[in-house]
C-alpha cells in the first residue's frame, strides 16, 4: 500500500559526502607511520591477545571462551570460515583476529532505551563505525517511528506485527528485499530463505553477492559445484601452493598454520599480489617457543608482485607455458588420460593459449618474462598444486575468467579430484558457504524449489530474485519497499555509498536483526527496527520443560572446506530480552502469515505433526510448523535432511566431534556435474584493463584491525599503520612522479565512464606496492566504487579495481 509522504527526519545530514558520515577528523587526525612488517603473528600478537583479554573480555571470561573456541564441545569463531584440522583441534585453536571478533561480541557493555534516549540518529550518523561497534551489545527491540529521530523500545510482538502488516501489504512480494550476512546459522538460513519463499518472491541478496560469487559461478560453470574442491590434508599435502589476491596474515591467520606444516613437508609457496604481505613472507608461530623467539617458517617462495587485475593474463601466460613444456617433452607435463576421459574442450583451449599476445601479458601484469616462466617451471614438476584464492581475484572486472583459467591451469595437469591437489577458494564470515548450502541464493536451481515444495506442500517462487546490486537499484528506482537484514552491516558493505544509502531511506520499513550497533541502523527506510539477536558466543536455551529446565541448543554451520558441525554458546546473553535468529524468523513467518502469537514461552513440539509433507504443493504457509521449529532445532535440521542432499542423518552426525563432511563430487569421485558431465576447459579472452595517465588503480582492503565492516580498532600492525585508517598506499615512486610527498594529504577521486565520486583527506604513505596500484581501507573507500561497475557473469561491485586520480588537499 502507498503511505503518505512524511517530513524528512531532522538534522539528518543527508546533504554531507557519505564517506566523511563513516569517520569522523578526530579519529585520524593522530595517525603514524612506520616501516611496513616483514613478518606475522609471534609474539606481538600474543602481547594483543593478553591485552585484549585483560579488557571488556576480562581474563576468567576471556579464558573460557578461548578453550570452547573452534572446539567439539564449544562454539565457532564468530570471524572467518577457516576449518579445524582433520585430526582434530589444538587445545588452543584460535587466532588474534578471532580474539577481536570474541571480544567485540561477548562485551558485557550494552546498548539500552536509555542511550537512544540520549543519542538521536541524526547524532550518530556522525559517529565512526569503531565508535558504534564500541557501545556494546543490542539488548531490546528498538523502533524507529516515521518522523522521528529517536529509536524508542517496542515489544517483540509489537515488532513482529508491524513488520507482518508491512509484508502483508505489498502489491507484490517483489517489491520486499531479504539480505543475509554470512553468520548466519544453517537452522536460522534454512527458515529465513523458507520464510521468504513461502511469502513469494526469491529476493535472497546475500554477502557473497559482495565477494566470492565469482568463485561459485567460475566453479559452477566448470567443475559442476561453486565450492572448493580440498580438504585441509590435501592442503597440506600439495607440492606447490598458489596464494593469489589473498592476505591470510590479517583475514584468516590460522591458514598460516596450515601452510607451515605444508612447508616443512616441502611443499613450495607462490604468492600472488600487489602488496607484500607480512604473513606470506614469514610465519612465527606463537604456539611453538621458535616462533615466539621471532625465528619462524619463511612461507613464500616466490613472490610475484603483480598489478592489480593481471591476474588473469598470468593464469593464461601459466598454461602457455604448460603446453610449451609438453610439446618439447611429449607425455611429460599434461595428464592425458584425465584430459581424455574427464574434460572437454582442450582443442580450443590449446589453440587460443597458442596465439597468447606476451607483451600483453607482460604489461598487464608488470612482471618480467623470467619470474613467470619460473612459476610454470614449479607448477610442471609439481604432483599436486592447491590454488588458494579470496577477494583479490573476486573483486574484479574479469573475476570469472580469471577463475576459470586458474581451473583450466588446474584441469591440465589432472590436479582436480586427487589427493594434494585442487581449487581453494578461501571464503569470508564464518557460515557464508552454509548459507547458500541452505538456499540463500536469489538464483536457486529447480530442484532445489522442487525439494522445498516436496518438503513443505507450499509452491515456491520460479522467477530469480534481486542480488545486492540488484536490490539496490531496485530501493533506488522505487521498486522495493521494505528492506530486511539478517545480519551484517549492508549500508556499509555496499558500493556506492551515496547511492546506496539513498536507496535504503527511499524504503518504507527496514528490518536489522543484529548484535551490535552499526551504520545500517542509522541510515533508514522512513521507518526502521532493530531486533537484537544471540550471538555465536551466547548461551541459546529454550523454553523451559516440565521440571522447569531450560536446556542449551546447538546451531550448526560449514566452513571454507565443506564441514559442517555444531556450534555452542556458552555465554550467558547481555540481555534477557535477546532471541535466537531462529525464534526472529518464526516470529516473523507467525505474523506474516497471520498465525497468533506465541502463547507460552514453554510451547513444545511435543504436540507438532512433525511428519513431513506428503502431496502436491498446495499448502497454505500457516500450517508449517513455525512454532515447534522455534522451540526444537532438531526439527529444522530433520526438514533439511528431507531437503538437501549430504545431509542424511544430520541430527547424529552433527553431535560428532569435528562433524561431517558434505558430499563434492569432483573431489570425492572426479565427477563433474556440468552441462556435458566433464570437466569444462574453457577459453577466456584476455582485454588488459587500461588506466589512463596520471591514474592509479585502487583496491579497497581491511586493516589487522579490522573484519568485514567490524572496525576493532585503529592500527594495521603489519602495514605500519598507528592510530588512524584515512590513509592511501602508493608506491614511492608514483608518489614522486604525481609531484606529490609521503604524509601529504590528498582527496581520492573516482573516474568511471563520464561520472566522479569523492572520498576526501586521505594521507598518502609510500609502500612497496606494485606501479600503478594504490590501495585503501573499506569501507572509507566504498564511496568510490561504482554501483554498476561489476564483474562480467558474478555482478559482484569491482572494489579492487577503482580508476582513481589523487587531488592534494587545498
Amino acid at each position: 500500500m502507498e503511505q503518505p509522504p512524511v517530513p524528512p527526519r531532522p538534522n539528518l545530514a543527508r546533504g554531507r559526502r557519505p564517506d566523511r558520515d563513516h569517520v569522523v577528523a578526530e579519529d585520524d587526525a593522530g595517525i603514524e607511520v612506520a616501516a611496513p612488517a616483514t613478518h606475522a603473528v609471534g609474539m606481538p600478537a600474543t602481547r594483543s591477545i593478553v591485552r585484549r583479554s585483560l579488557g571488556q573480555l576480562g581474563p576468567v571470561r576471556a579464558l573460557r571462551a578461548y578453550r570452547r573456541m573452534n572446539q567439539p564441545d564449544g562454539f565457532d569463531c564468530p570471524g572467518c570460515a577457516w576449518p579445524e584440522p582433520a585430526e582434530g583441534s589444538h587445545h588452543l585453536e584460535f587466532c588474534e583476529n578471532g580474539v577481536k571478533a570474541v571480544e567485540e561480541e561477548a562485551t558485557k557493555r550494552t546498548v539500552t532505551r536509555d542511550f537512544f534516549a540520549r543519542h538521536s540518529v541524526s547524532e550518530l550518523r556522525e559517529r565512526t563505525a569503531h565508535w558504534l561497534g564500541q557501545q556494546g551489545r543490542l539488548s531490546e527491540p528498538m523502533h524507529l517511528a516515521r518522523g522521528s529521530d529517536h529509536y524508542a523500545p517496542i515489544g517483540w510482538d509489537d515488532a513482529f506485527a508491524l513488520i507482518g502488516e508491512r509484508l502483508r501489504s505489498l502489491p507484490d512480494p517483489d517489491r520486499a528485499l531479504f539480505y543475509t550476512s554470512g553468520r548466519t546459522s544453517n537452522e536460522a538460513a534454512f527458515l529465513y530463505q523458507l520464510l521468504v519463499r513461502c511469502f513469494g518472491t526469491n529476493n535472497l541478496p546475500d554477502c557473497s553477492n559482495l565477494c566470492h560469487e565469482s568463485s561459485s559461478v567460475a566453479l559452477g560453470e566448470t567443475i559442476g559445484i561453486g565450492k572448493g574442491s580440498v580438504t585441509i590434508n590435501d592442503l597440506v599435502a600439495a607440492d606447490v601452493i598458489v596464494i593469489a589476491g589473498q592476505n591470510p596474515g590479517t583475514n584468516h591467520p590460522r591458514m598460516l598454520m596450515a601452510l607451515e606444516q605444508a612447508k616443512q613437508r616441502g611443499a613450495r609457496i607462490i604468492t600472488v599480489n600487489p602488496l607484500p604481505e607480512a604473513g606470506m613472507q614469514r610465519f612465527d608461530n606463537p604456539q611453538t617457543a621458535r616462533g615466539l623467539a621471532g625465528r619462524g617458517t619463511e612461507l613464500t617462495d616466490l613472490f610475484l608482485q603483480i598489478r592489480l587485475g593481471g591476474d588473469l593474463a598470468l593464469f593464461q601466460a601459466l598454461g602457455r607455458l604448460l603446453l610449451d613444456a609438453e610439446a618439447r617433452a611429449p607425455g611429460t607435463v599434461l595428464d592425458h588420460e584425465f584430459l581424455r576421459e574427464r574434460t572437454d574442450g582442450l582443442a580450443a583451449l590449446t589453440a587460443h593459449l597458442g596465439a597468447l599476445d606476451w607483451d600483453a601479458v607482460l604489461r598487464a601484469t608488470g612482471l618480467e618474462r623470467a619470474p613467470i616462466e619460473q612459476a610454470a617451471a614449479m607448477l610442471a614438476a609439481s604432483k599436486g598444486t592447491v590454488v588458494c584464492w579470496a577477494m583479490g581475484l573476486t573483486q574484479h572486472r574479469d573475476a570469472v575468467p580469471t577463475i576459470r583459467e586458474i581451473v583450466n591451469l588446474l584441469l591440465l595437469r589432472g590436479h582436480v579430484g586427487r589427493p594434494g591437489a585442487g581449487v581453494c577458494p578461501v571464503r569470508g564470515h564464518s557460515n557464508v558457504q552454509g548459507d547458500r548450502t541452505m538456499g540463500i541464493w536469489e538464483k536457486p536451481p529447480a530442484k532445489f524449489l522442487d525439494a522445498l515444495e516436496r518438503t513443505f506442500g507450499v509452491p515456491m517462487p520460479r522467477e530469480p530474485g534481486h542480488d545486492v546490486v540488484d536490490a539496490i537499484r531496485a530501493m533506488r528506482d522505487g521498486e522495493a519497499e521494505v528492506f530486511v537484514a539478517m545480519g551484517g552491516n549492508f549500508a556499509g558493505a555496499t558500493p556506492d555509498t551515496a547511492v546506496t544509502e539513498a536507496a535504503l531511506e527511499r524504503c518504507a520499513l527496514t528490518v536489522q536483526v543484529s548484535t551490535k550497533l552499526n551504520r545500517s541502523h542509522l541510515v533508514t527506510g522512513r521507518e526502521a527496527l532493530i531486533l537484537p539477536t544471540l550471538g555465536r558466543t551466547d548461551r541459546d536455551l529454550g523454553p523451559a520443560d516440565a521440571d522447569g529446565h531450560r536446556l542449551p541448543r546447538a546451531v550448526t554451520v560449514e566452513d571454507s572446506m565443506s564441514v559442517v558441525h555444531a556450534s555452542r554458546g556458552r555465554f550467558a546473553p547481555p540481555s534477557d530480552a535477546l532471541r535466537s535468529e531462529v525464534e526472529i524468523v518464526c516470529g516473523i513467518a507467525r505474523a506474516t502469515f497471520g498465525l497468533p502469537p506465541e502463547t507460552s514461552a514453554s510451547a513444545s513440539a511435543g504436540g507438532a505433526d512433525d511428519a513431513l509433507f506428503d502431496g502436491p504443493p498446495t499448502r497454505d504457509p500457516a500450517a508449517i510448523d513455525w512454532e515447534a521449529m522455534a522451540v526444537d532445532y532438531a526439527l529444522i535440521r530433520q526438514r533439511i535432511e528431507a531437503t538437501i542432499p549430504g545431509f542424511e542423518q544430520y541430527e547424529l552426525r552433527a553431535s560428532w566431534p569435528g562433524g561431517f563432511v558434505l558430499p563434492h563430487p569432483p573431489r570425492d569421485e572426479q565427477r563433474f556435474e556440468t552441462a556435458t558431465a566433464k570437466a569444462r576447459l574453457t577459453v577466456n579472452e584476455l582485454v588488459p584493463l587500461e588506466v589512463p595517465p596520471g591514474r592509479l588503480l585502487l583496491q579497497s582492503l581491511r586493516s589487522h584491525d579490522q573484519y568485514n565492516t567490524t572496525i576493532y580498532g585503529l592500527d594495521d600492525r603489519y602495514r605500519g599503520i598507528k592510530a588512524g585508517r584515512r590513509v592511501v598506499f602508493v608506491h614511492p615512486d608514483d608518489v614522486a612522479e604525481r609531484g606529490l610527498e609521503d604524509g601529504q594529504m590528498v582527496d581520492l577521486v573516482g573516474e568511471w565512464q563520464d561520472e566522479e565520486r569523492r572520498a576526501d583527506g586521505f594521507r598518502v604513505v609510500a609502500y612497496p606496492t606494485a606501479r600503478g596500484c594504490a590501495a585503501a581501507y573499506y569501507p572509507e573507500t566504498n564511496p568510490l566504487v561504482p554501483l554498476d561497475s561489476t564483474a562480467r557473469g558474478s555482478n559482484t561491485p569491482t572494489s579492487k579495481a577503482v580508476v582513481v586520480r589523487l587531488e592534494p588537499r587545498r
